[in-house]
């Protein structure tokens, strides 16, 4: 397994109630990318501590068109859609793996 490309996101929700659509909207999604995304080998939202409006997403993919097939995936595009009503503000870092253990 190559697991060579992820992304860091940061998500900056509106308020209390979009940060409990987000997270339920997050869940949702999680079970298609569960069911149906071999190539991605890790998927995972983060709460911060003492920052309860910030989520932090990180994602690892065997490779670049494993991420690519992940975005096309319709619960991935369901996602993209709907995060919407919930974020106010999305900054990504995109990643190459140089070294590690997986």
């Amino acid at each position: 397994m190559n697991a060579g490309f992820g992304l860091i996101v940061r998500f900056t929700l509106r308020d209390a109630a979009a940060a409990d659509g987000f997270d339920e909207l997050v869940a949702r999604t999680l079970e298609g990318i569960r069911q149906h995304e071999a190539g991605t080998v890790a998927y995972v939202s983060h709460r911060v501590p003492g920052e309860p409006g910030l989520r932090v997403f990180y994602e690892l993919y065997e490779s670049r068109a494993a991420f690519d097939a992940h975005e096309r995936q319709p619960h991935t595009r369901h996602f993209l859609a709907e995060r919407e009503k919930f974020v106010s503000h999305t900054e990504v870092t995109f990643l190459e793996r140089v070294d590690g253990k997986v």
